[in-house]
């Protein structure tokens, strides 16, 4: 399997790109979907930003260093990775921050509709949000499992909330059908692109979507706690009144005005001052994937996760996979079921193998590859392989939960 899969390392059109990454000796990195690889070049940016822009040009930089116009600039930059309009999207603040802001300015663009829609075992913060509004009396959550979502499309749905690629399988939604059958129902619809965006080809404008969030730290390798980016279809932009009205989605913030009004743009996302340090961070990682492509990046991730599999037939590994099957109809992750799936992962961390565990029984891998070898797969089949037939899992050192699992 090694010689195999060094051939396939040879022929590999994406190779180079993985000097781009710090990699750790000796480890071999199955989380990206988690937390991306640290591009080489971001700590000289970083340097840059510290000593030069903030150390010695201060408070100057918002203007001579452009970071004022920094969350736009780098929407602008996301936005054909997500196939949307660069005026279409800023950077700004978290996920889940950004959900509050686009579920509240859904339900507000439906006057008469309370019901946001959503699937149980949609991402813990998606279902917080819209429960965060229902204890307002903003919102009315209903949660449908995703094979009836269609059908519970009804006149009450003001806002139909899904998250694209799903964290624990990957299992991808039908953007464009879904997005279609909620317009007809009269409904918005907002995609999370938290484990798409940067990872797989996405088309907001070509499905009609409405709205979108998604996350800088891991395909987009931003750093721990990156900015998030949002978007919001031209069609909108002007009727989206936020709850947050912060200084800086004003229209004119060095204004000064008593009186809020929302910036003319999607400006009007932004709150308080940007975080400068993780915008340049991000950018970092957002320059390079868009010029490695998104689209060559999926193709080789489908490419790693089904060579992992087959090095796994042939290593006799025996793993519920709780993934689609056809690699087409998921993202850049394979997801096992196992009962004893937090200690195993624990003790393949402890191999320098470090993938993640979802509770209650989630084994998961995610394929970065940019910088992922198809050596990796093999190897790291390997270590499955000997961690399941000796049994090492079971030590109590691997079955003590951390805090972050």
């Amino acid at each position: 399997m090694i010689d195999r899969a060094r051939t396939l390392d040879a022929g590999d059109p994406l190779a180079q790109y993985r000097e781009c990454f710090d990699v750790p000796e000796g480890v071999i990195y199955l989380d990206g979907n988690s937390l991306g690889c640290l591009p080489s070049a971001t700590p000289p940016r970083l340097e840059q930003v510290v000593r030069e822009e903030w150390g010695s040009d201060l408070i100057r930089s918002w203007n001579s260093a452009g970071w004022i116009d920094m969350p736009a600039k780098l929407g602008g930059k996301i936005a054909p990775l997500i196939g949307a309009q660069p005026h279409e999207v800023i950077v700004s603040d978290s996920v889940s921050v950004n959900l509050f802001k686009l579920i509240s300015a859904a339900l507000a663009l439906r006057p008469g509709r309370k019901v946001v829609l959503s699937e149980p075992g949609n991402f813990p913060t998606d279902i917080y949000m819209i429960e965060g509004l229902e204890k307002q009396g903003l919102a009315e959550q209903r949660l449908v499992e995703r094979g009836n979502l269609t059908g519970a499309l009804d006149e009450d749905v003001a806002l139909l909330l899904l998250t694209h690629a799903h964290y624990k399988t990957g299992e991808l939604f039908d953007m464009a059908a879904l997005t279609r059958a909620a317009h007809e129902a009269g409904a918005l619809v907002l995609w999370d692109l938290s484990h798409s965006g940067g990872a797989l080809p996405v088309d907001l404008n070509g499905c009609k979507a409405d709205f979108a969030v998604g996350c800088g730290y891991k395909y987009l390798n931003g750093g721990p706690g990156a900015p998030a980016y949002a978007f919001i279809a031209q069609r909108h932009i002007a009727d989206t009144q936020q709850p947050l009205s912060g200084w800086m989605g004003h229209a004119a913030p060095f204004a000064f005005d008593d009186d809020y009004r929302p910036a003319p743009g999607v400006e009007r996302l932004l709150c308080g001052t940007p975080g400068i340090l993780g915008l340049a961070a991000l950018e970092v990682g957002v320059d390079l994937i868009a010029e490695i492509g998104v689209e060559k990046l999926y193709a080789k991730s489908q490419r790693l996760s089904e060579f992992f599999r087959q090095c796994l037939a042939e290593y006799g590994v025996e793993l519920e996979l709780v993934s689609p099957d056809d690699p087409a109809t998921r993202g850049s992750q394979l997801s096992f079921r196992q009962d004893e799936a937090y200690a195993i992962c624990q003790a393949l961390i402890a191999r320098g193998v470090i993938g993640d565990f979802r509770d209650p029984d989630i084994l998961r891998f995610g394929f970065a590859p940019a910088y992922l070898r198809f050596e990796d797969m093999a190897e790291a089949a390997r270590h499955l392989a000997e961690v399941l037939e000796s049994g090492e899992w079971q030590c109590d050192e691997f079955r003590t939960r951390a805090a972050v699992t």
